[in-house]
């Protein structure tokens, strides 16, 4: 038999990548009605690989495809946030106790270190790196939990809550809040505290979705 060929990436995944990061970056607003044509002239592509990349973005939630009306970018509201929020605690508090009962003294330590980033992140004040860290840290604690179903369904929410308008970490005192909810974190893990890890993990996801509402709200008022 013949060796097959490792094909490069479809020509699909490829649009579906440039649009996420548009969207992602709110290039492509909330609400915003995918023109198709445009897009594949602008690509300079046919329309197949385009709607088979939208196909990929509607299976994420990040686009919404209409009967008749097209596609649209996919409009976050409230209520989803909350939802997607209450799911995200219960995942990444699973998460955070299997970690801890599996951590090694390698994972401890690389924990420990990407802690360590986040603080002098907050000490510096520098919102873009410590959001890095927290990413790190989270997507260290994913790892060693070493479940590809909580990985990939914590990854698919977290895709979906880019949609909103607002980070979290911008609400005044957020990122010392979450600084403190590290701390309690790390400490339970490095205890070998399961129960007590996931708890303050839940309670660190649920503190993240009220600064997401307090910016909302202020936001409304200013509005008003």
């Amino acid at each position: 038999m013949s060796p097959t060929r490792i094909a490069p990436m479809a020509l699909y995944q490829e649009v579906a990548e440039r649009l996420r990061e548009r969207i992602f970056s709110h290039e492509l607003k909330p609400g915003t009605w995918i023109d198709e044509q445009a897009l594949a002239e602008n690509y300079g592509i046919s329309r197949t690989p385009l709607r088979e990349a939208l196909k990929v973005l509607a299976a994420e939630g990040l686009v919404t495809l209409k009967p008749r009306r097209g596609c649209y970018v996919t409009e976050i509201s409230e209520r989803d946030l909350d939802e997607i929020f209450g799911v995200l605690g219960l995942l990444e508090g699973r998460c955070v106790h299997d970690a801890t009962l599996r951590a090694k003294a390698f994972d401890r330590e690389q924990l420990q270190h990407i802690h360590e980033q986040l603080e002098a992140a907050a000490a510096s004040h520098d919102i873009d790196a410590f959001f890095e860290a927290n990413q790190a840290f989270h997507l260290r604690l994913q790892t060693i939990a070493d479940n590809r179903w909580l990985l990939q369904v914590i990854a698919d929410l977290r895709k979906v809550i880019k949609l909103s308008r607002h980070h979290s970490l911008f609400s005044d005192g957020r990122v010392a809040q979450s600084q403190a909810e590290h701390r309690v974190i790390l400490r339970a893990l490095m205890d070998g505290d399961a129960n007590a890890a996931e708890q303050a993990m839940r309670t660190h996801i649920a503190s993240g979705r009220k600064a997401l509402a307090r910016i909302a709200a202020s936001a409304k008022d200013r509005a008003a």
